[in-house]
């Protein structure tokens, strides 16, 4: 009798994570949180820190053939920070690990600390360790960032209630497009090595890909204006997928409406060109690291007039499901595809 073969792509990256968390036992009373948001939070007398981990391979998550070095490590940086930035935490410290193959010079190592170090001045962390090892394949880099927040400040996935306005900042889908055209022009340069890319009319959405930016600014505003959301975490995986795990840890549903889903100019016109519809992109395009938020009612006030902040629909109960209001009115039950890695 051979013995069962589970293959992870039928599990999926989330119920592989459910499927090893099963397993894991919390003995430390300093552990308030594990497995199972943006970053884990750990007991530090009068606050808690708050810690995130994110691994990005070549070839996976980053080309060479189209991302500078100095983005990637700026890149490496940004998507950890955004984890802190999900549980309303500020960061301050990171560690940084790599796995370089025998092609990569001095210079090209320097080249990708270049962007780290920029990172760190751009959110204001220190890099205070890691390791590096070799590799036979590619380039790898592990960062762990280190956030800090007081007990009351950290915010969960579990708490949106019913009648919360779910938020949405910045625009949504570009960094997906930008992935599409950076694809496109590769293979057009593959075909034909004279033939220069053609990206000029294309810099916001390979910008939203090749150098995002976590939301700190928002983070510090909402400190600044009063307002603690009921529950946050950033849009790496695409926003219907993250909005499905709002909704199953806090047990609730969601309504989100089409006309009030953020997309700029750039990315709707070149997601048409791609022949690629603009909303798919924006609920299920990975790596535009922007929050997803939802907010007591008593606070819409207070954000109202915000420009980067979107009300895109409300909280409802679990019975009713999770649906997208198209602009003719329909009501479409979401389906969260997400960024597959398996």
């Amino acid at each position: 009798m051979s013995e069962k073969r589970t293959e992870i792509s039928e599990i999926g990256e989330f119920g592989l994570i459910d499927h090893l968390n099963e397993k894991v036992l919390i003995k430390n009373p300093s552990t308030i949180k594990g497995i199972g948001d943006d970053a884990a939070v750990i007991d530090a007398g009068e606050g808690v820190k708050v810690v995130t981990t994110d691994l990005l391979l070549e070839g996976v998550h980053f080309d060479l053939s189209y991302a500078p070095l100095p983005h990637v490590g700026f890149k490496a940086v940004a998507v950890n920070i955004s984890d802190i930035a999900a549980m309303n935490a500020i960061p301050k410290q990171i560690t940084v690990s790599l796995a370089l193959s025998n092609r990569f010079s001095v210079e090209a190592v320097d080249a990708l600390y270049s962007g780290i170090h920029a990172a760190c001045e751009h959110y204001g962390v220190d890099l205070v360790g890691g390791d590096t090892t070799a590799s036979r394949g590619g380039l790898v880099i592990s960062i762990t960032a280190i956030g800090e927040a007081k007990k009351d400040q950290i915010v969960y996935r579990n708490g949106a209630k019913e009648n919360d306005i779910l938020c949405a900042t910045g625009d949504l889908g570009g960094a997906l497009v930008g992935l599409q055209i950076l694809e496109r022009e590769k293979q057009v340069y593959l075909a034909n090595p004279d033939m220069k890319p053609d990206l000029e009319k294309y810099g916001i959405v390979t910008g939203r890909q090749l150098k995002p930016d976590a939301r700190m600014d928002i983070i510090h505003e909402l400190r600044e204006l009063g307002v603690k959301p009921t529950s946050m975490m950033d849009i790496s995986d695409g926003l219907a997928s993250e909005i499905f795990h709002i909704c199953k840890a806090s047990q609730v549903g969601a309504t989100i409406y089409e006309d009030k889903l953020p997309i700029d100019k750039q990315t709707f016109d070149t997601a048409v060109e791609l022949n690629l519809d603009p909303i798919t992109c924006v609920l299920n395009g990975g790596e535009d690291y922007e929050l997803l938020f939802t907010i007591d009612q008593k606070d819409f006030k207070k954000l109202e007039k915000h420009p980067d902040i979107h009300f895109i629909g409300h909280i409802s109960k679990p019975e009713e499901g999770k649906f997208l209001v198209t602009k003719s009115g329909t009501a479409v039950q979401l389906k969260a595809q997400g960024w597959k890695h398996f």
